[in-house]
């Protein structure tokens, strides 16, 4: 059986959609077996959530409403043992972040679903897929992951 690592950080370019989902579905998923935060590479012009996002993980059963944005900056602790990146900066960044320590670097390419344009239920379904994708992705990484409601 795989070992769970300790602490676990996701990251992305603000901190305001995919890492902050990452974060609460991997919370969600191992609640306090594992220290799981995010951040961004750089601070957003607002620190409210993303509506979308908070609507997309409110279906999952994860309420994200008082998530803050944060950058690497901003981490209390920069100690873990998996940071995973989800944009090409991030992954700049998580590389910097692990020069000389012992942590696990993986880059996983994640859409950006504030890119897509078009009516309200088009732009949720983005949200979705990325929310889908990220918990696909996690349940592979750490397959001792429990399920929604379990």
């Amino acid at each position: 059986m795989a070992r769970l690592p300790g602490a676990v950080l996701f990251a992305c370019n603000l901190n305001r959609v995919r890492s902050p989902i990452a974060e609460g579905l991997m919370k969600r998923m191992f609640a306090d077996r594992v220290f799981v935060d995010s951040c961004g590479v750089r601070p957003g012009d607002d620190d409210s959530p993303d509506a979308f996002m908070v609507a997309a993980m409110d279906e999952a059963g994860v309420d994200m409403a008082a998530h803050r944005r944060k950058t690497f900056a901003d981490l209390e602790d920069d100690s873990f043992d998996v940071v995973i990146s989800l944009t090409p900066e991030s992954h700049h960044r998580a590389v910097e972040l692990a020069r000389g320590r012992a942590v696990e670097i993986e880059y996983w390419p994640i859409h950006d679903p504030t890119l897509v344009l078009g009516p309200r239920d088009a732009v949720l379904d983005a949200y979705r897929a990325v929310r889908d994708a990220l918990e696909a992705r996690i349940r592979d990484r750490f397959p001792l992951a429990r399920t929604f409601g379990g």
